[in-house]
């Protein structure tokens, strides 16, 4: 690949095509985990269709392998070598208040859909954080802030427009593709690059949410009257519950200053009253140092996990766990708590309801019977950069009794990102029907830099 193939790539692209020590380079290849950073050859920044299908068509002509990067949230390994195509300059939102529905260019953030939405009294099926990008969150399966309410979000797409390996632009759904279709929500990028997005719209306006704080050092029961109490709530009532090892700053509200605190977190679509009486149990459970429940807009919905929208390096895992009994809560608490070294945040979300049901139209998305997904991430800072990934090796090496499989959204990035690992995420027999779907679509392995599914090969 020398100077004049870089020129004619650069003709067919109207977003900028960007190399090694160039202005814009390091800023396009860096994601929001600043723990690993892409090392293409070549990105291509992409601002419309068209040049996600020339940038495509030029790798496969040269033999490249393909990275794509919207937010870079759900980073699994570093591209070395190769074209990275970033698509954070395709940011088109539209909503039709008459079907429900939503169109998203590839780089659209769910902080826009949600605004948009919410003019009409609609909602999209976001998971906690808002600033993530809407196509690569979906593609993983999409857990949901209102996923025992209203299902995964990959469950709600109707179309998608993808530019396949051999540089072809098809307009997918369940009717016109079905194999495909199927393929891409839950295989992420394994089968193309997503640059539209079609999808439906849940009427939802207002949520019962927040949160309950307690210390953990007063409160050793907790995740046991937690795993009761969601055997007794309703389909409306989504929760998790976090362990979050809070540090001595200022910037920290002051009773949780210093202190490892579990927050348990309540997002319930239904009646205000209701929700009180739902979560009351949990009052029972300790003192609380705070409680920010209430009756609030979906717009702010992100307030209830207040995740940090700050770029930051960090280390995850994760697990589907097939129930939250005594040997599993032991063992969790076994490797977290205030002796604990790393600064884990820990988190159990409740699964079940609209989560365990079959979509209308199928895809790839795995896992469903679990009843709970555990998350796992430890911020790389000081002495936590050496130690996270064999700790996080040790937790989920002796949470396997329980588990059932992976996240891929969830599953973070190096040793917990191969191809052994991503096969956990779905059954035999559907990882079976990958690999043979990526053959067919994607033989040469060209999106690879992923979570990835290999192309089957006869025998």
């Amino acid at each position: 690949m020398g100077r004049i193939d870089i020129e004619n790539l650069a003709a067919r692209i109207e977003g900028p095509v960007l190399l090694p020590g160039q202005k814009g380079f390091d800023e396009d290849r860096t994601g929001f985990n600043l723990a690993v950073r892409h090392r293409p050859e070549v990105i291509v920044g992409a601002v419309r269709t068209e040049d996600v299908a020339a940038a495509v068509a030029f790798a496969a002509a040269h033999d490249l392998p393909v990275a794509v990067q919207n937010t870079g949230h759900g980073f699994s390994v570093a591209a070395e070598g190769g074209l990275l195509v970033t698509t954070g300059r395709m940011t088109a939102v539209r909503v039709d208040p008459q079907t429900h529905s939503a169109y998203v260019a590839a780089g659209a953030r769910f902080e826009q859909v949600i605004a948009e939405a919410a003019r009409h009294g609609l909602a999209p099926l976001n998971g906690s954080a808002p600033h993530v990008g809407v196509v690569s969150y979906t593609l993983g399966g999409g857990l949901a802030l209102l996923g025992r309410s209203h299902g995964w979000a990959a469950d709600r797409v109707l179309a998608m427009d993808v530019v396949t390996a051999d540089g072809r632009l098809r307009h997918v759904t369940p009717d016109s593709e079905p194999e495909l279709y199927w393929a891409l929500l839950g295989g992420r990028d394994n089968f193309g690059i997503v640059t539209g997005m079609e999808f439906g719209l849940v009427p939802v306006a207002r949520l019962y949410g927040g949160g309950l704080f307690f210390d953990a050092e007063q409160t050793p029961g907790i995740l046991e009257a937690y795993g009761r109490w969601t055997a007794t709530v309703p389909d409306e009532m989504n929760s998790s519950v976090a362990l979050i090892p809070f540090p001595d700053d200022p910037q920290v509200p002051e009773p949780m200053r210093g202190r490892h605190v579990w927050q348990v977190r309540i997002a319930f679509t239904g009646f205000s009253e209701d929700g009180e009486r739902l979560v009351e149990p949990l009052r029972q459970v300790g003192p609380r140092l705070l409680e920010n429940l209430r009756d609030m807009p979906y717009e702010q919905s992100a307030d209830i996990h207040d995740d940090p929208p700050v770029p930051m390096p960090w280390a995850a895992d994760n697990a589907f766990l097939a129930d939250l009994d005594g040997d599993t809560v032991r063992t969790i608490l076994e490797h977290i708590g205030s002796g604990t070294a790393l600064p884990a945040v820990v988190e159990l979300r409740h699964l079940g309801g609209a989560l365990a049901r079959r979509p209308a139209h199928p895809n790839a998305v795995g896992q469903r019977d679990a009843r709970f997904m555990m998350a796992v991430l430890i911020a790389l800072t000081g002495e936590s950069t050496g130690g996270a990934h064999a700790f996080l090796g040790r937790m989920f090496k002796d949470l396997e009794p329980w588990t059932t499989g992976r996240f891929l959204n969830f599953m973070g990035h190096g040793d917990t990102a191969d191809q052994e690992r991503t096969h956990t995420a779905y059954t035999a027999d559907d990882h079976k029907r990958l690999t043979a779907l990526k053959a067919e679509y994607d033989p040469r392995n060209v999106f690879r830099h992923n979570y990835n599914i290999p192309p089957r090969t006869t025998r």
